[in-house]
């Protein structure tokens, strides 16, 4: 493989690597500023040709503009909650700033710059989608053997930090109820069987076993934008869910001379209720009773977090609790209520002390060791 110089108009030098490819047709590498960086990159294509990875340079040719669109194609599969904020950063954050550009002059320093300079005026979840539409492209065009190697590898990401969880008491939770007005029963469901916000609103009578006392949570109704979207839960689950006995009563009462399929908790136009908010500019039924009850700001979610609370203080298990909450598996419970679960080491320590008591362990113990204190001094 030759390596010939040539000179550009400003007078400087370059050089420049002609090879054959696999298929025997040959092939170009131009704008080498060093003799050195031209060699090294005729020994790669060497060893690339025998190992099987060598990538054409017109595979990289391909601009991520061209390549997002099929990419978020093959994202289609899920549920438009999630689906919805990819194509929407594909469009506001990736697409401007790397539409144009080929795969091949993608550079790490670049990418790098790129995130560093969103996450100064976005939210680290802003931060990561934008970075994971981006990164999801490149991983496919590695795949594809479009590149070799993947230049937003180890890109330093802001950190999500986890908003610590509100919990209500007993009596906090009777205090918004009341000032809860017609969305009452709601915010007990809410407070009391950990229900999403997007399960909640789309139950009907018919998903109430009121023989049992489970609510069947087979729905979730996704706000995205300006729509409303009906699907399965969020972790494509069924679920049964305990009702406590007076709750459960109060919703045979709302069922009663509804049709099955009629929403339990509609607005005034018998449609799904939207999600209130809680910021300054918001003037929602929620910050009302929120307000009223003489509580902090807090959002609709923290009254599933209290829900967890409750049914732990109350002596739920991990493994009731995870089924209550729908969530993947109890080790995800663990991880997001690690906290409630603290208390639990003074019982454990209360139990034990019980039992050595009863064992009359201490003074055995205490004697012996006084025995050994008196035959010499106390190791230091």
């Amino acid at each position: 493989m030759p390596i010939y110089s040539y000179t550009l108009t400003d007078g400087s030098k370059r050089y420049r690597v002609v090879y054959r490819k696999p298929d025997h047709k040959q092939q170009s590498k131009y704008g080498f500023k060093r003799k050195a960086d031209a060699v090294a990159f005729e020994a790669s294509v060497v060893v690339d040709k025998a190992t099987g990875k060598f990538i054409p340079v017109e595979r990289g040719r391909i601009t991520i503009g061209q390549l997002g669109p099929d990419w978020l194609a093959g994202k289609k599969y899920l549920k438009i909650s999630a689906y919805k904020p990819l194509e929407s950063s594909w469009r506001t954050h990736v697409e401007p700033v790397w539409g144009d550009v080929r795969l091949m002059d993608l550079e790490h320093s670049a990418i790098q710059s790129w995130v560093s300079e969103l996450a100064s005026r976005r939210s680290p979840t802003v931060v990561l989608r934008a970075f994971g539409v981006l990164h999801g492209i490149i991983t496919t065009a590695v795949l594809d053997k479009r590149l070799s190697a993947d230049p937003a590898a180890r890109v330093s990401l802001p950190k999500k930090i986890r908003r610590k969880h509100v919990y209500l008491t007993h009596e906090q939770v009777g205090a918004l109820a009341a000032a809860g007005g017609e969305h009452t029963l709601l915010l007990l469901v809410l407070a009391y069987c950990g229900l999403r916000w997007g399960e909640a609103i789309a139950l009907r009578p018919s998903d109430v076993d009121f023989d049992r006392g489970r609510i069947q949570v087979t729905r979730n109704a996704v706000e995205v934008g300006a729509n409303i979207y009906v699907g399965s839960p969020k972790t494509y689950e069924n679920r049964s869910v305990p009702v406590p006995a007076a709750i459960l009563q109060a919703i045979q009462r709302r069922a009663e001379g509804l049709d099955d399929e009629a929403l339990l908790f509609p607005n005034r136009w018998g449609h799904f209720l939207r999600r209130p908010g809680t910021s300054a500019k918001d003037r929602s039924w929620y910050k009302t009773a929120l307000a009223k009850a003489g509580l902090p700001s807090m959002t609709i979610h923290d009254l599933r977090h209290t829900a967890a609370s409750l049914a732990i203080s109350a002596g739920a298990n991990v493994k009731a609790v995870q089924r209550m909450l729908g969530h993947s598996s109890a080790a995800v419970t663990l991880d997001v209520y690690a906290d409630l679960f603290d208390d639990d080491l003074d019982a454990v320590s209360d139990a034990m002390n019980a039992a050595i008591i009863s064992a009359n362990v201490v003074p055995s113990v205490v004697a012996s060791l006084s025995a050994g204190n008196d035959e010499g001094p106390a190791p230091q």
